[in-house]
């Protein structure tokens, strides 16, 4: 028995290897196209072939899925106790999405009426400083009608008193 060592020096395959794996290419591409139909007619009836074929397997798919989902739901409800226990269930998954609604009902209000004393907040304090800021004005004005008035009737008097 003669053992041949592959050294990678690029050792070549026989010819009768080479020839079988080229025979073997052009016969898998032969059996590709041979599916393919070649006449108007092969095409027409393949077409024809896929439109009665596609319903059938979906209606076919739809009756299997549909027999499953009554199997798995016979064999869930079959005993009072697995009613009972699915029932339960059903509730507490109930109960925990009502409490999270609850809960985010509460955080919203809460949220909003945050904002609104602060909105409030800062309401009056805008008014409170333009209240404010308004009574010094009208003080000011005061003030300087006051000083003004007086002038006037120093200036009315000295008038008055040197033209008689």
């Amino acid at each position: 028995m003669a053992t041949t060592s592959n050294t990678g020096t690029g050792a070549r395959k026989p010819a009768g290897t080479r020839k079988s794996t080229a025979t073997r290419k052009t016969a898998a591409s032969a059996t590709t196209t041979s599916t393919q139909p070649k006449t108007a007619v092969e095409q027409a009836q393949e077409l024809a072939e896929r439109a009665v074929l596609v319903p059938v397997g979906a209606s076919l798919l739809v009756r299997d899925n549909l027999v499953s989902t009554v199997k798995g739901l016979a064999t869930k409800y079959s005993t009072r106790a697995n009613l009972e226990r699915e029932l339960k269930r059903y509730e507490r998954r109930g109960a925990t999405a009502r409490n999270r609604f609850e809960r985010q009902v509460r955080k919203s209000r809460t949220r909003f009426e945050r904002e609104l004393r602060q909105r409030r907040t800062r309401v009056e304090r805008t008014v409170n400083q333009n209240r404010r800021r308004f009574e010094r004005e009208v003080r000011s004005v005061r003030k300087d009608l006051e000083k003004q008035s007086e002038q006037l009737t120093t200036r009315v008097e000295k008038l008055l008193g040197s033209a008689s």
